[in-house]
């Protein structure tokens, strides 16, 4: 039986067989009610064209800043890359580490795996490594944190504005965006990738 037809689910490890969901539909499981699977409401095509946006979205990021302070003539800005940077150097390394894991290297390498499978899907091809790769975005999802990166953003925008005059960025609204992308794109939603793999191997087997 191919990996296709059976569906596992991630909280109680209840297994089914799958039927394919129509648009809009969700299916849940049966004993803990968590949802297995969703309609598909994107096409490749569209998966691919939101993955190239969310990778633009991610240098505006890192190359714009992300507020702007300013009290009694003196201003400073920062990007997402510099406040990493600042936590690096003080004596809360290992938090910079993090910080750098869940807002700048794991939405990086989600947009990157997203790009290759995506790109090769859209030629009508499995990409090289598929396996791989996939199993990498499920280890990835947990780790990419940009909206709590945004919430304390915002929290702290709040808590100074009262002293200082603070200028939200364009790498703010950069983050914004990206954040609600990469949960759009890195969900559940991608294993539909697996049944695309699963028919160009059928259809390579039967030519």
């Amino acid at each position: 039986m191919s990996r296709s037809a059976l569906i596992i689910c991630e909280h109680c490890d209840s297994l089914y067989r799958r039927h394919p969901p129509e648009r809009g539909q969700v299916v849940r499981c049966v004993r803990c009610g968590a949802v297995l699977e969703r309609g598909h409401y994107l096409s490749v095509e569209q998966l691919l064209a939101l993955t190239v946006t969310a990778a633009i979205l991610f240098v505006f990021a890192n190359v714009f800043p992300v507020v702007h302070i300013s009290m009694q003539g003196l201003s400073n800005e920062a990007t997402l890359w510099q406040s990493v940077q600042a936590l690096a150097h003080g004596r809360i390394t290992l938090v910079a580490l993090v910080a750098g894991l869940a807002i700048i290297f794991a939405p990086l390498l989600q947009i990157l795996l997203l790009l290759w499978l995506l790109l090769h899907a859209h030629v009508g091809q499995v990409a090289p490594g598929f396996r791989l790769c996939m199993r990498s975005l499920e280890h990835l999802r947990p780790w990419s944190m940009l909206e709590v990166c945004l919430l304390g953003i915002l929290v702290a925008i709040i808590k100074l504005a009262g002293m200082l005059k603070v200028i939200p960025g364009l790498g703010l609204w950069a983050i914004a965006m990206l954040a609600v992308l990469i949960i759009l794109l890195a969900g559940k939603g991608i294993r539909r990738l697996w049944d695309f793999r699963d028919a160009a191997e059928a259809g390579r087997v039967a030519g």
